[in-house]
C-alpha cells in the first residue's frame, strides 16, 4: 500500500478525561475553570479541537452534571481565541459487577443511564462535536465493563444527528468500526463520519503498527479520522497517524508525561505535537479549516 501521508493535521486536545488521574499531577485541571483555562492554553498552543470531560472541582472524581459541562462551554467560548468545542457523550454507560461468583447486583462504580440523560449535557450546550465510544468493551479493571449497547447507540446517535451535533465515533477495536459503518448505512450517522482510533487501551486494540494500520484500513476513504495513544507513545502515534494520513490527539487524558520525570501541562503536549508535525512537513490547521474540512455547525446552545 502506498504512504499517503496527511499534509494538513488538526489537532485534537482531551483535557482532562475521566481517569483517576486528578492526584498524579498538578496539572490536570478538576473546576470548570480550571479546565476551561486548559484548553483554551491547548487552542493557543496550536490545538483546533479540545475534547472536555468534567470533574468534581474538589476531589476530581469524573462527573456529567449539565451544569458544570455548561460553565466549561461558556468560559471557553467567552475567550479571545477560537477553537472547536468537542464534549464527551461516554459516561453513563458505566457497569461494576460484583465478583466472579456474585457478579448482580452491581456495585459502587456503577453510573448506568439511559440515552436522554446522557445527551443531556449535549442537547444544553451544543458543542460542535461529540463523541460516540461505539462498542461494549472489558476496560482496564477486573470486573468494569464500558456498556455501550447497539440499541443505546443507535438512539444516542441518532439525537447527535438530530441535534446537528457531529459525532466523533470512538473507535477502540476493529468492531466498533464495523458498527459504525452500519450505523451509517442505516442513516443514523451521515456519511461524512468522523473516527477516533483509540490505540493501547486496556482492554482494546494493542497500540502495535500492525494493529493500527489494521483500524486505519477500515476506515472508510471518505471518513476523516485521528488517532492517539496511551503514555509514553502518545508522541510516537502524533507521528504514526500523520505519515498514514490521519489526525493526531495529545492531551492529559492520555499522557501525563512530557518526558522521563517531567509532568506535561496541555499547552506543553500540544506544542510538542505541532513541532513533531511539521518536522514532518506537514500543515497544523485551524479551527476554521477543521469546519470546513468536517463539515462542522457552530450552534448558539440551550438558555439556561
Amino acid at each position: 500500500m502506498p504512504l499517503t501521508m496527511n499534509r494538513e493535521v488538526f489537532i485534537t486536545c482531551a483535557v482532562t478525561g475521566s481517569g483517576s488521574t486528578q492526584d498524579r499531577s498538578p496539572h490536570v485541571p478538576r473546576s470548570p475553570e480550571q479546565i476551561a483555562n486548559s484548553a483554551i492554553e491547548a487552542a493557543r498552543a496550536g490545538a483546533a479541537i479540545v475534547h472536555c470531560h468534567v470533574r468534581d472541582p474538589e476531589t476530581g472524581a469524573p462527573r456529567r452534571d449539565v451544569e458544570l459541562y455548561r460553565e466549561v462551554t461558556e468560559r471557553i467560548r467567552d475567550a479571545d481565541i477560537d477553537v472547536v468545542l468537542n464534549l464527551t457523550a461516554g459516561m453513563g454507560g458505566d457497569l461494576v459487577l460484583g465478583g466472579t461468583e456474585t457478579p448482580l447486583p452491581a456495585v459502587e462504580g456503577t453510573d448506568m443511564a439511559g440515552a436522554s440523560e446522557r445527551m443531556a449535557h449535549i442537547r444544553a450546550c451544543l458543542p460542535e462535536i461529540c463523541t460516540l465510544d461505539c462498542g461494549t468493551m472489558n476496560f482496564a479493571e477486573a470486573d468494569y465493563v464500558m456498556t455501550n449497547t447497539p440499541g443505546m447507540l443507535r438512539a444516542m446517535g441518532g439525537m447527535m444527528t438530530e441535534l446537528g451535533v457531529k459525532p466523533e465515533i470512538e473507535a477502540f477495536d476493529t468492531g466498533h468500526l464495523w458498527f459504525a459503518k452500519q450505523l451509517v448505512a442505516e442513516g443514523v450517522l451521515k456519511p461524512d463520519a468522523l473516527v477516533q482510533l483509540c490505540m493501547g487501551v486496556p482492554w482494546g486494540a494493542p497500540d502495535d503498527l500492525n494493529t493500527f494500520m489494521a483500524m486505519v484500513n477500515n476506515v472508510p476513504s471518505d471518513w476523516n479520522w485521528s488517532a492517539f495513544s496511551l503514555g509514553r507513545n502518545q508522541m510516537a502515534y502524533v507521528a504514526a497517524a500523520t505519515i498514514a494520513g490521519g489526525n493526531v490527539r495529545v492531551g492529559l487524558e492520555d499522557n501525563l508525561w512530557l518526558g522521563k520525570g517531567q509532568l506535561a501541562t496541555n499547552a506543553q503536549l500540544v506544542e510538542r505535537a505541532v513541532t513533531i508535525v511539521e518536522s514532518l512537513g506537514a500543515r497544523v490547521i485551524g479551527p476554521e479549516e477543521v469546519r470546513e474540512r468536517l463539515n462542522l455547525i457552530k450552534q448558539a446552545p440551550a438558555a439556561a
